[in-house]
């Protein structure tokens, strides 16, 4: 410390989406001094999730069950790609960090180490995936096996329907039954929402209520899916009492966003870091960054006018695309928003999209973003490393198209990983 205005630390993470928390977990884990500075999560948006990748090529929608060779074929085809700059011991070990972490603060996840797994989505479709909340895994594994089974609607809960799920499961999983709960206490209320479902599970004795509505209509089945409302915290024991309670495994079914496992997730980041990155600002943003001589990065942050200063060895970039605001489209151009980096994106507007709105190949606005070296530094437009201390990760990277790919998550820690051991190789 300075002053009071001044922080001095080893790395600024700009952004609070999975990229900014993943790169401060990783950077808290190398004994790293952080600030991160980061608006209004998207976390919270999330599924819940994590996808290394699903699909490729797009054009064939080609869905993999080994991820680890879905990643080899595609850099073999596109060397820019962020996956290219990293070797698949790097990956397999950012997720390892990542989930231990995430474990160690009561949200464990569930995976095949060298094979996706298919889950239901809240619109009853299938999706390939590669980590899924504890609380969803024996929902996986029920879809695999389909023994008797039974979805539950509650009451008044928007966005989810066990009947729309069993209709489109229906021909492949003919023991499917659903039926309608109101959820204890809110009989007489028109519509509920699933942070006061989940708030109010914390209670044992909600529980307990809960489980006396569930029993009269468990009979056959062998398992129970419900909404993923079990609980903001510790929904792993939710889940076990109702288990236990009801006498057969429940588990959760991913809900539509704002969803309660993505929640979960920003609590877990915000909790599991506060003592590891004791400076941590959401309600501020970055005015202005420059460079000092001997290479430190002053990073200047406040709404309309300073508040902080932040001396830093290094940044990371990790602000998202267009949602999170790292990248802005105008009339002409896409630009990038703190430094004005030089931003990957098609010669015109005009071929930004084309011209079917779902067309198989995407769009090439799609592909915008940062271009960066081997250690994930932006180019600027000579094609050198903008500043040699700053790194850039997650979606804001260019040559990927992650939602087509169903590679977000994957792409985020990753990238993260690299971006902080790049740093800690080059600058500390």
């Amino acid at each position: 410390m300075i002053d009071s205005d001044v922080i001095t630390c080893d790395l600024t993470v700009i952004g609070a989406g999975m990229a900014g928390m993943a790169a401060a977990v990783f950077a808290a884990d190398t004994g790293l001094s952080i600030v991160q500075i980061g608006g209004d999560s998207e976390i919270g948006f999330a599924s819940g999730l994590f996808d290394l990748l699903g699909i490729y090529p797009v054009n064939d929608r080609r869905q993999w069950n080994d991820p680890w060779a879905g990643i080899e074929s595609l850099i073999r085809d596109h060397s820019q790609h962020p996956y290219a700059r990293l070797k698949t011991e790097d990956i397999q070990t950012a997720f390892q960090i990542l989930l231990s972490f995430l474990g160690d603060g009561g949200l464990p996840y569930s995976r095949h180490l060298n094979r996706n797994v298919t889950i239901m989505t809240p619109m009853g479709t299938l999706k390939t995936t590669y980590c899924v909340p504890q609380t969803m895994w024996s929902g996986v594994e029920a879809l695999d096996k389909k023994p008797s089974c039974l979805f539950l609607d509650i009451k008044g809960l928007k966005g989810f329907s066990a009947r729309l799920l069993a209709a489109r499961l229906h021909d492949n999983w003919p023991k499917l039954r659903t039926a309608r709960i109101s959820f204890p206490g809110t009989g007489a209320w028109g519509e509920v929402h699933p942070e006061h479902l989940a708030n109010a599970l914390i209670i044992k004795q909600n529980r307990k209520k809960l489980a006396k509505k569930i029993l009269p209509h468990v009979k056959d089945a062998r398992i129970v899916g419900l909404p993923a409302v079990l609980g903001l915290y510790q929904a792993q024991k939710v889940v076990a009492h109702l288990t236990e309670l009801i006498g057969v495994p429940v588990f959760e079914i991913p809900t539509m966003p704002p969803s309660i496992p993505g929640l979960r997730l920003k609590e877990v980041f915000e909790r599991g870091l506060r003592e590891k990155r004791p400076h941590y600002f959401t309600k501020k943003r970055v005015l202005e960054i420059s460079q000092r001589s001997g290479d430190m990065f002053e990073v200047n942050i406040g709404n309309q006018t300073k508040g902080r200063t932040i001396l830093s060895k290094g940044v990371i970039l990790a602000t998202g695309r267009f949602i999170g605001g790292g990248l802005h489209a105008d009339r002409r151009r896409i630009r990038e928003t703190i430094l004005d980096l030089p931003v990957h994106q098609p010669g015109s507007r005009n071929k930004w999209h084309r011209e079917d709105f779902l067309d198989p190949r995407g769009h090439l606005v799609n592909q915008a973003g940062l271009e960066i070296d081997d250690a994930f530094r932006p180019l600027d437009k000579n094609g050198r490393p903008a500043f040699s201390s700053l790194f850039a990760a997650g979606s804001i990277l260019a040559h990927q198209d992650w939602k087509r790919t169903k590679s977000g998550v994957g792409i985020a820690v990753a990238t993260a990983f690299g971006a902080v051991k790049s740093f800690v190789h080059l600058c500390r």
